[in-house]
């Protein structure tokens, strides 16, 4: 079904149905355990750690979106991220993208650190810095883009040439873009992740990690830390994200034409002190996002005046929700300095360039004459 256009893909990858009664959605397999004859052979599934019919489903959907070989889904995006970095040991380093989410920067900071697996965060939109950053000991690359919150785009395929001279494995987040616009593996990715709460799921009810890899002795890997570490999707959650994806289409071609409209827009008003969008001409990679993806999605962020003045916005908005989170329906607004990266310190975030006032937008599908009035009101001075 290669020739098929990616908003009917999302609709018919060939696992939307139930392969044992052909229902047209696939049942919830709420079980734990599977019978098996007397010899131990069974009907594919053994234990649902190691595999559930709903899960299964989503995995391989995902893998056909993804244009990869294995799909293996966690209990979040932390959860995937986890069991990637689980593929290195102890004395290995990874570079990794310095505008990241927060909880990526404190899982590889406090966590992996502990397992004696180092890191280098630098600028992976400098190809040089990156080139430079790698050591005899480095054994991936782990890169955002667009990376949270300040939109910055990394060349996929620039770093991964660099990576495969050296033998590294390249791992893309890809969690704002989805695979509706962006296909890293098809840019010389090894994995990619996605936190599957915010897009792929698209209506903030339920929290899920997906991967993918490029090989299948890449798929094997993470399938048997994803069975021996057990933080699997649980058939119901499994069954909402394949469920989200089925309206993924017609939701980013929404998120994203009410985001370029905001973002242009927002560019114009006084109180508004800088716009980071990849859609727009002045962006620095516009050039890079243009190449290398399908469209230029729904996650944008501005700076106001300062943190009061923002605080002051967030306490009169009246339809657009002040949360963390992102990638629903409804638009949900935030600081990221004070929620989704304080878990940076605020050293690094000054240097990266996130700043206390630095307002994140993840634009839903409202009407966008709707938003821009909210938005107006709420920068009105008292």
């Amino acid at each position: 079904m290669s020739d098929i256009k990616k908003d009917t893909l999302v609709l018919h990858t060939g696992f939307e149905y139930d392969e044992f009664t052909g229902a047209v959605s696939v049942p919830i397999y709420q079980v734990s355990t599977y019978e098996q004859d007397a010899s131990g052979g069974n009907k594919g599934f053994l234990y649902s750690r190691s595999g559930n019919p709903t899960r299964s489903a989503l995995e391989k959907t995902i893998a056909t979106l993804e244009h990869g070989s294995r799909g293996l889904a966690f209990a979040s995006g932390l959860a995937a991220i986890t069991t990637v970095l689980l593929l290195f040991s102890s004395g290995d380093h990874v570079v990794v993208s310095d505008v990241t989410y927060g909880g990526t920067y404190r899982l590889i900071t406090k966590v992996f650190n502990r397992l004696g697996i180092s890191a280098t965060f630098v600028d992976t939109t400098n190809l040089q810095a990156v080139q430079a950053a790698i050591t005899p000991h480095t054994k991936g690359v782990f890169i955002e883009t667009p990376a949270n919150p300040l939109m910055n785009i990394t060349d996929i395929q620039a770093i991964a040439d660099i990576c495969h001279d050296t033998e590294i494995k390249l791992i893309v987040d890809n969690t704002f873009m989805t695979p509706y616009w962006q296909n890293p593996l098809l840019l010389g990715a090894d994995i990619v992740v996605h936190s599957a709460t915010k897009y792929l799921g698209g209506h903030s009810d339920v929290l899920a990690g997906l991967v993918v890899t490029a090989s299948d002795e890449l798929g094997e890997e993470l399938y048997f830390l994803q069975k021996a570490t057990g933080a699997v999707l649980g058939p119901q959650d499994s069954w909402l994200i394949m469920r989200g994806i089925k309206t993924l289409g017609v939701r980013m071609e929404k998120h994203e034409s009410n985001a370029q409209e905001l973002a242009e827009w927002l560019a114009t008003l006084p109180q508004v002190k800088k716009v980071y969008y990849p859609g727009l001409p002045d962006h620095p990679q516009y050039a890079i996002a243009q190449q290398q993806a399908r469209g230029f999605g729904g996650m944008l962020s501005f700076e106001l005046a300062s943190i009061e003045v923002a605080e002051q916005f967030f306490s009169k908005l009246r339809l657009i929700t002040f949360a963390i989170s992102l990638g629903g329906v409804e638009s949900l607004i935030c600081l990221p300095a004070k929620t989704t990266h304080a878990a940076i310190p605020s050293e690094v975030r000054e240097k990266i360039g996130i700043l206390d006032s630095l307002v994140r937008f993840s634009v839903g599908i409202e009407n966008v004459t709707d938003l821009k009035k909210d938005i107006l009101q709420a920068l009105q001075q008292d």
